[in-house]
């Protein structure tokens, strides 16, 4: 199983949408292989109709390389944290507000996915919450069989309750640090590292690229910017990744989710991203007949990954 195709399946319906508790409901995999073994004179195809159960998804050990933060939380934490500040819901039922939750994300509509953001955002402002989201973040992709992750939030977004920039990071990497604990206590150890993510329509990408630096050692392995990418396109974060570089630190760009190849284009040629978050314009350089353009040819050679 890919695990570029299982990250852009998370980002699309996020976790929030989840109501049981695999992440990876509903999804069953079947595989045919072309390989066969030649007995008796007889072609056998060994893999054929392969069918796995969720349970065996589930225990299968995995890599995620995409996940947001604050686009994964259980329904139910999202109800007693926003009673708790008194803010409203879309919903006041777990399972109505799951579903609340996966009709926006899967709306077709960027921008009606990130307004669901609002909602879980608004409940992550205290380090008491952000430990919370953060330690169930690492007990559920635990129960998925999720052995390494790499979990992305923006820090400027858990501001308003007065936190700082490191109080909102060390919340966040104590509560991993603590479901990550529990859960090798249950049997499913993982490793989790964070990316501090910069809001692209925003001006803090450089302070944000200098707080992962100040964190690279404590579990924060990269950096990244993300949000709507119509009229944001990343060349304006450009002093940010020239810094990055300069320091030899890895990051990512959120790219080609929605506007298209000239930011795909932007992000690899003149920021110089290492991976691509989402990157799924590619298609508009690939042919009916799976003729590749300049900019698709340039991700295969280069064998640049699309999360």
């Amino acid at each position: 199983m890919d695990i570029t195709l299982l990250g852009h399946i998370e980002a699309v319906a996020g976790r929030a949408a989840q109501i049981a508790p695999s992440r990876f409901q509903g999804f069953v995999a079947q595989r045919t292989s072309q390989r066969g073994d030649h007995l008796g004179g007889e072609h056998r195809d060994i893999f054929d109709d392969v069918t796995l159960s969720l349970e065996e998804i589930a225990r299968a050990p995995k890599a995620l390389l995409h996940d947001h933060l604050d686009g994964g939380l259980r329904p139910a934490t999202i109800i007693d944290l926003a009673n708790e500040i008194g803010h409203t819901l879309p919903a006041n039922d777990p399972e109505a507000l799951g579903h609340w939750f996966a009709e926006a994300a899967n709306s077709g509509s960027l921008e009606r996915y990130l307004e669901t953001f609002a909602h879980t955002v608004a409940v992550m402002q205290t380090p008491e919450s952000l430990r919370r989201v953060a330690a169930e973040c690492a007990l559920d992709l635990a129960a998925d069989g999720v052995v390494y992750a790499e979990v992305r939030y923006a820090p400027e977004q858990h501001l308003t309750n007065g936190l700082t920039l490191p109080q909102v990071v060390e919340a966040v990497q104590v509560g991993f640090a603590e479901g990550s604990a529990l859960a090798a206590e249950a049997g499913t150890p993982i490793r989790i590292g964070t990316l501090l993510t910069a809001m692209r329509h925003a001006a803090r990408s450089m302070e944000i690229a200098e707080l992962a630096i100040t964190y690279r050692d404590h579990g924060v392995v990269g950096f990244d910017i993300a949000g709507a990418e119509a009229g944001y396109p990343p060349t304006r974060h450009l002093d940010a990744f020239e810094y990055l570089k300069r320091e030899n630190y890895h990051f990512t760009i959120h790219a080609g989710e929605a506007f298209g190849l000239p930011s795909i284009w932007q992000a690899l040629q003149w920021c110089g991203a290492d991976r691509l978050g989402h990157g799924v314009r590619i298609v508009d350089d690939i042919t009916s007949d799976g003729r590749l353009g300049r900019l698709a040819a340039y991700v295969r050679d280069k064998r640049v990954p699309l999360e």
